[in-house]
């Protein structure tokens, strides 16, 4: 047995147990025990003397010789060709509640078909589905999930709605794009659930393709991005405002971790942040943390911690705040901004009422901000 031979084999059960993994995934599609990689040609990088390569799809710009894979692990210099190595490649695929994603104002109730590939370009020492996104392809079991038939699986499923998301879309750009890019073609609505790190001419053109992002803020400071991600803040800035300002839903998503990004002071400039530089109607979810893969020394979030953050939005301005990861809190649900009645009640991934009519409040007719229908 060589080493990526016993590599392989010694990731498989973690891979099968994670949470990615499904019966849906499994049932569906043939394994086998060959490693199954693509070799296609990846967009967003330049050629450089002496068969190098430099990325550009995301901050990071690597810049690699004949044979040496970017910092994703997912995409190989070969010969002076930058391939993708996911391409197709599905390590995990899932019908959601879109409400898990979460989007909360982006077809409530809808299931999404969620699709996953090994792989990430930041490093995030509480990452929950580590078992893939910090593994590379040859490492996980993957099946052969060409975009069309991404799409088949959605429609067969019912599913208004296909998720890129578990581990990094970015990183399976490619082959997200073209999915997104069929999926149209049929009808079907296309979300990115993503952390953001990628560079400003890749993201216009995705925008182009797709419905709906969901962008995990990690913090509000460069200090924690080094330390705790590996990566630079003012980019995923600089794709928020980007987002924004073009006609895909945006939501955000901060995970608080206690001691590390909870402060208020922190999440006061966040909100002002928001506020000021895209829109108050863009929905902010405060998430609990619990302590999971490289960083367990620190307890869940306090449930007051959360609601001290979500009344800090509101109160900065920010019209759709909630408290994610505690079924059954008050603020997993939507209120109107004007009259403050309940717009969408949840429990959970579950929707147990909408009081919207044509996207407007059915108590005092305000316009809520959202995909709907």
């Amino acid at each position: 047995m060589d080493r990526r031979q016993f590599i392989k084999s010694a990731s498989t059960t973690s891979l099968l147990a994670s949470p990615g993994m499904c019966a849906l995934c499994k049932n569906l599609y043939s394994f086998t025990d060959k490693v199954n990689i693509s070799h296609r040609e990846a967009r967003y990088y330049k050629q450089l003397p002496h068969k190098e390569i430099e990325c550009k799809l995301c901050p990071r710009l690597c810049k690699l010789g004949d044979k040496e894979r970017g910092y994703c692990g997912v995409r190989e210099n070969e010969g002076g060709t930058y391939n993708t190595l996911v391409y197709g490649k599905a390590c995990a695929a899932h019908v959601d509640p879109i409400e898990k994603k979460p989007l909360f104002h982006f077809l409530p109730s809808s299931r999404a078909l969620s699709i996953a590939t090994a792989g990430c370009n930041v490093h995030c020492k509480f990452c929950q589905n580590w078992e893939i996104s910090q593994k590379r392809p040859e490492q996980v079991h993957n099946i052969d999930l060409p975009p069309s038939s991404v799409v088949r699986s959605a429609q067969k499923y019912d599913c208004p709605v296909i998720a890129y998301t578990y581990s990094e879309p970015v990183v399976f750009y490619e082959y997200m794009y073209d999915t997104s890019k069929t999926a149209r073609t049929e009808g079907i609505k296309n979300a990115v659930i993503t952390g953001a790190y990628i560079n400003p001419e890749p993201l216009e053109d995705l925008l182009t393709v797709v419905d709906a992002i969901k962008i995990d803020l990690k913090a509000f400071t460069q200090k924690f991005y080094s330390e705790y991600v590996r990566g630079k803040l003012q980019p995923v800035l600089d794709a928020i405002k980007m987002v924004s300002q073009s006609d895909v839903w945006l939501e955000i998503v901060y995970l608080v971790i206690p001691t590390l990004n909870d402060s208020p002071e922190e999440i006061q400039s966040l909100c002002r942040w928001v506020r000021k530089e895209t829109s108050p109607d863009i929905p902010v979810h405060f998430s609990r943390f619990h302590p999971m893969y490289l960083l367990k020394n620190l307890p869940p979030t306090p449930i007051s911690t959360l609601e001290r953050c979500r009344q800090i939005a509101l109160d900065e301005g920010i019209h759709f705040s909630y408290v994610g990861n505690v079924p059954g809190h008050k603020g997993e649900s939507t209120y109107c901004p004007q009259c403050h009645n309940t717009l969408i009640k949840r429990r959970a991934y579950q929707i147990q009422k909408i009081n919207l009519h044509q996207g407007r409040c059915k108590f005092c007719d305000t316009p809520i901000p959202g995909i709907w229908s």
